[in-house]
């Protein structure tokens, strides 16, 4: 089993924030293969199992919070008994050009907090992990007000979604490498 892992933050207040594509591309894939969520209280996450490429598929989105959402995978990795190297993440970076991605097999936090939390949990850097550029906020603008900020607009949002799916598509189909070469860094 796969685990991939949608960072954002629970509740309607954060819903459509940019913090939140995490959320919204696991949402996407939900619907897609038409789940439902189910709560999973010991696991602190919604959960949805899909099939995806002949590999069953955990989508999850903690409910604890972004910064605190090491805990939920540490659960999800310990009851299904997944090595980190097999929990794809998904989140935000105002770093990246509004629409572009970043897939990467392992690395550092970069400064995220909810990678921070999943890394610190789970003791390794081995996890691939699928960043959705954001942009950087107007000049002048908190940094915090930005990505806890609804998204301007629908289209681009909808677009930024569709690729960072078609990237996961290519992820289980072909593995890191194609994906990483035929999606990083191209608009």
């Amino acid at each position: 089993m796969q685990i991939v892992l949608g960072l954002g933050n629970p509740g309607p207040r954060y819903e459509d924030t940019r913090h939140n594509i995490g959320f919204i591309l696991v949402d996407y894939l939900a619907s897609r293969a038409q789940v439902d969520w189910v709560p999973s209280a010991r696991d602190h996450s919604h959960v949805a199992e899909i099939d995806w490429s002949g590999q069953s598929v955990l989508l999850a989105k903690p409910q604890t919070y972004m910064n605190r959402s090491g805990r939920a995978v540490k659960a999800l990795c310990t009851r299904y008994e997944v090595e980190p190297s097999s929990v794809l993440v998904v989140y935000d970076d105002f770093l990246i050009d509004f629409g572009r991605l970043r897939l990467r097999r392992r690395g550092s936090d970069g400064g995220h907090n909810g990678l921070a939390s999943v890394l610190e949990e789970l003791a390794s850097q081995d996890l691939p992990r699928l960043r959705l550029g954001i942009g950087q906020p107007p000049q002048g603008t908190d940094i915090i007000d930005y990505v806890l900020a609804p998204f301007s607009g629908g289209k681009g949002v909808e677009e930024l979604v569709q690729r960072g799916v078609a990237a996961l598509d290519l992820y289980f189909a072909e593995g890191v490498e194609a994906a990483m070469n035929r999606f990083n860094g191209v608009p």
